[in-house]
């Protein structure tokens, strides 16, 4: 009979831990059946060791195990570190013991990380945070151990922010430099509300639909569970409950006016909302009182952009300048005289279009009385995604132009080179097209003459192929 391994982990996502007692134990040959996993404090098969393996020279394990066993790890399940090492045996005996798909301890170890990797998209979409004083608090029930897994995609997101991040099992703060961890909360130790919460469930309410509510769908993606933590979820039961009194409405009216065939016709046309202007205002009315990063707290005013709600091109800047901060308007300075030059070079009614910035504050360096332009970083873009997604999901624009590398990085979330990407559609995450060029503020900065001419004319170029692919987009 063999003497069992107590292995003792002090966290229940302790990777990290788990993989140097596997490893170890795997080298000095110890059977799965021979090994108890618990964690600190909780039942067996958890955490941790009592026995402690002879140290052992390591062996190599495919990237994809590695990957995999990061999400097991996060599972709720009691057995997933005996699973796991089991798993990792077999590898050790054949490298190639993970590709097989019909066996039942790889398809039980994919199932795991898939609710897992679940979990933490529920976690990214349905944290709401509620300001108190100078900090946003937020409350959140996950149902596996995914918290500190999922705390970077918040860091990175709101960088320039102090938020808090409420779980009953632990608690992330974040400082603007630094995350700590602390106890677990209650719900009733998170805020109830905040002033922005009524703008956001104007917003809510006005871009809702009945003739595309489908509520099967909406309750598997969004289950009820998340409800009590976001705003907007207090309008759901009613505007289920009235969504199909609406739509029969709706296709009455038709039906009277115009015949059945035109009601259906007319049903189908229906575009997500119906009310574009009461949106885009509720969505005006919020980033005027944008908190998210620390811009505002120098900068005169908020930027929003402006423009026909039905626009076939939007065009997405990089952030206000001293004479937009000032007059409250997108593009209206030096650069943004020459954008309106190139625009008419090509053929294209700026009036036709919508314009925005992917940063809506003024970044300045103070320099006696002027205000010198400073570079958003990618904490202040990433605070500003949520308005210029808001925007987009409101006008839909058939295409969106990044004007220079900071608008590129807002739309598609990373670093994206211009000279690459220039010139070609592309496809933005929610599938719409994206096109990439200059910002007007770089054919100011050309000093010389004759490269500066150049690069204008191909600006004007860029933008006469997106006014042809707009048209054609359009129909």
């Amino acid at each position: 009979m063999i003497d069992a391994n107590r292995v003792t982990l002090p966290a229940p996502d302790d990777f990290d831990g788990w993989r140097d007692a596997a490893r170890d134990l795997a080298e000095a040959g110890v059977p799965a059946s021979a090994v108890v996993w618990q964690v600190e404090g909780g039942e067996a098969d958890l955490f941790g060791s009592d026995v402690e393996p002879p140290p052992a020279p390591s062996f190599p394990v495919p990237r994809a195990f590695v990957d995999l066993a990061k999400s097991v790890i996060c599972h709720l399940d009691p057995e997933r570190f005996a699973l796991l090492y089991a798993m990792l045996l077999r590898l050790k005996a054949d490298r190639h013991a993970l590709d097989d798909q019909a066996d039942p301890l790889v398809r039980r170890l994919q199932d795991l990380a898939k609710a897992v990797r679940r979990d933490i998209h529920k976690m990214h979409a349905f944290v709401r945070f509620r300001e108190i004083d100078d900090r946003f608090v937020a409350f959140f029930e996950p149902e596996h151990h995914i918290v500190r897994r999922a705390a970077n995609f918040f860091v990175n997101r709101f960088t320039n922010m102090r938020w808090s991040i409420l779980t009953p099992e632990l608690s992330i703060h974040w400082d603007g430099e630094r995350l700590t961890e602390g106890p677990g909360a209650t719900r009733a130790e998170a805020p109830a509300g905040d002033p922005l919460e009524e703008t956001w469930r104007t917003y809510y309410a006005s871009i809702f639909n009945p003739a595309r509510l489908k509520v099967g769908a909406m309750l598997k993606e969004m289950p009820k569970k998340y409800w009590r933590n976001m705003p907007e979820t207090s309008l759901v039961q009613p505007l289920i409950a009235g969504a199909r009194h609406r739509e029969l409405e709706m296709v009455d009216r038709s039906v009277a006016k115009e015949g059945l065939q035109h009601a259906l016709e007319a049903e189908s046309r229906i575009e997500p909302g119906g009310n574009l202007r009461a949106s885009w205002e509720a969505l005006l009315k919020g980033a005027r009182k944008c908190t998210r990063c620390d811009l505002y707290k120098h900068a005169t005013q908020t930027v929003f952009g402006e423009g026909p709600l039905n626009a076939s091109i939007m065009f997405v800047g990089e952030q206000p300048g001293d004479q937009e901060d000032l007059a409250g308007r997108p593009f209206v300075g030096p650069a943004g005289l020459l954008f309106d030059a190139a625009l008419e070079k090509a053929g294209i009614d700026r009036s036709t279009t919508y314009v925005t910035n992917a940063v809506k504050h003024f970044k300045f360096v103070p320099r006696g009385k002027k205000r010198i332009h400073s570079k958003p970083g990618a904490g202040e873009i990433e605070a500003c995604r949520w308005w210029i997604e808001h925007e987009r999901e409101l006008i839909r624009p058939p295409v969106t132009v990044a004007l220079g590398a900071t608008a590129a990085h807002s739309l598609f979330g990373k670093t994206m080179a211009i000279g690459k990407n220039r010139g070609v559609p592309l496809q933005l995450a929610d599938g719409s097209e994206c096109w990439i060029t200059v910002h007007p503020s770089f054919l100011l900065r050309i000093p010389e003459e004759d490269r500066r001419r150049e690069e204008r004319a191909l600006f004007v170029r860029d933008l006469k192929r997106i006014k042809d692919r707009a048209a054609e987009l359009a129909g």
